[in-house]
């Protein structure tokens, strides 16, 4: 009979230097810390396995919340984000730097000032398009009318325009008793958009994706604007530099294009997902459900194809993972 070695329950941590043939992890809490997960799959010589508990036993009755269902992929993302080594001072610095010039940081600054800087640009486009005082002043104090005048920004970035658009669905009437007004007034602007081809001469997006802000009276906001714009401009050469040096898994997707294909399809990518944050090892990550987020998905993705080599004698399979790369 052979002579079997015996093991026994320990810690991840009273773990850690020790090695054995087989290992076997029970993970219960995605308090765990990643580096505690490390180690506790890493004892096997032969094999390393991990047993995802979901019963919430570690939780007090009161915290236990029945809007969040645990499973093992919540349990692993979860520990997977919980860090427990300490960063350096040096390390903390360049995430705090990182964090705050982003491209997700930097639009989200210039699209405050944008708001605010072209607030007196709608309100005089809804006043010739008779909109009346009082009702101008309503608009402007409820929340449909900041998601308004955004779509309004970001169509005008795509080559439409508004300076003839906003009035003339605004003259078009049917306005009165309306409870959400800036929300019919977008509607409508969306529908007419639509139907209309716009011009590719003035579309105007900063980093391909940030529709920018036109029309800016005030010299301090328009200087705000400016500077934010150039900050995304260097900040997408810095990432773009970086991916083309140091390639990351994704970059398979610009393998086989000219020189100045790839930087331009590297540039599309780099920016998407700095602006959203994307990790996936595919370029673009998942399709978004967020309508803003859908809006530059689908901007980049088609950037991204008109740079792809013509297919037509690539064979389907090929055809087929391409697409399911982007």
């Amino acid at each position: 009979m052979r002579l079997q070695n015996l093991g026994y329950a320990i810690t991840a941590h009273r773990a850690q230097g020790s090695t054995v043939d087989t290992a076997h992890a029970i993970v219960h809490s995605p308090e765990m810390t990643r580096e505690s997960l490390y180690v506790a799959m890493t004892r096997g010589r032969e094999s390393n396995r991990a047993y995802i508990a979901t019963d919430e036993h570690h939780l007090e009755d009161h915290q236990h919340r029945d809007d969040l269902q645990m499973t093992a992929r919540s349990v692993l993302y979860g520990i997977l984000q919980h860090v427990g080594a300490e960063h350096s001072a040096h390390e903390t610095i360049t995430t705090e730097q990182d964090m705050w010039g982003s491209l997700a940081q930097l639009a989200a600054e210039y699209d405050t000032i944008a708001q605010e800087a072209q607030q007196d640009r709608w309100v005089t486009l809804l006043e010739h398009g008779g909109l009346t005082p009082q009702a101008i002043d309503e608009l402007v104090e409820t929340d449909s009318f900041g998601i308004l005048t955004t779509e309004l920004r970001r169509l005008e970035a795509d080559g439409h325009d508004i300076n003839d658009l906003l009035p003339r669905i605004t003259r078009a009437g049917g306005l009165d008793g309306v409870e959400d007004l800036g929300s019919l007034l977008r509607y409508r602007v969306q529908k007419v958009a639509a139907t209309y081809q716009p011009s590719a001469r003035r579309v105007s997006l900063i980093a391909g994706l940030v529709p920018r802000a036109t029309g800016i009276t005030d010299p301090a906001m328009r200087q705000a604007l400016q500077e934010r714009e150039q900050l995304m401009q260097q900040r997408l050469d810095a990432l773009t530099t970086t991916a083309i040096e140091r390639p990351e898994p994704w970059m398979s997707i610009v393998d086989g294009l000219d020189p100045d294909a790839r930087a331009t399809a590297v540039r599309v990518v780099a920016a998407y997902r700095d602006r959203w944050g994307i990790t996936s090892t595919s370029p673009l990550g998942p399709v978004p459900d967020d309508d803003a987020k859908r809006i530059d998905y689908e901007r980049a993705r088609g950037l991204l194809a008109s740079h792809q080599p013509d297919q037509q004698d690539a064979s389907p399979g090929a055809q087929q993972r391409r697409s399911r790369t982007l």
